[in-house]
């Protein structure tokens, strides 16, 4: 095989290489930095809105407000337990269960998550983390731990839909 073969060969095999980098961690990352990013224009939109009805004197109660994303949680959570649907996602699949008592939510219990060595030692530091800011926050809308993005994925997914039942959306 001729020089100049290999060096194309191996120039192709350096391109495909960067493709499956770019797809592994740049697109994800990209996907999550325009979701958050579009989250917070529009619950600006929605607090701009608020202000500008507050500045023309409207009645403006918590209850009237508009919500300002479908990740949020309303006032109106409905006392119980609610298993979210199950998420499946690269590393395995999620599923939690959320309880609300007086309208707020007061557990969020992990049903269902991957447990092969990797995930298990994600897992094992993440979820925690996800929980807690989850019943802080009242709602899906949490910060991402840097290396958890498919519990990050599976968690808030289940989160939302079972919030979602919570309010009696579904």
């Amino acid at each position: 095989m001729k020089r100049q073969d290999k060096m194309a060969i191996t120039a192709v095999s350096l391109l495909a290489l960067s493709v499956d980098v770019a797809a592994i961690f740049v697109v994800p990352e990209l996907r999550m930095r325009y979701a958050d990013a579009s989250l917070t224009s529009t619950q600006a939109a929605g607090q701009t809105a608020t202000q500008a009805g507050s500045s023309r004197g409207e009645n403006s109660s918590p209850s009237s407000s508009t919500p300002s994303s479908s990740s949020s949680v309303s006032s109106s959570l409905k006392d119980g337990t609610y298993s979210g649907a199950v998420v499946s996602t690269n590393r395995g699949d999620f599923q939690v269960d959320l309880t609300v008592s007086g309208g707020k939510v007061t557990n969020v219990e992990v049903l269902e998550y991957p447990q092969d060595p990797t995930s298990q030692s994600i897992n094992e530091q993440a979820i925690p983390v996800y929980v807690k800011e989850a019943l802080a926050a009242q709602s899906a809308q949490i910060q991402l731990v840097s290396g958890a993005t498919e519990t990050f994925n599976g968690f808030t997914g289940s989160l939302q839909d079972a919030i979602n039942q919570a309010q009696g959306s579904k």
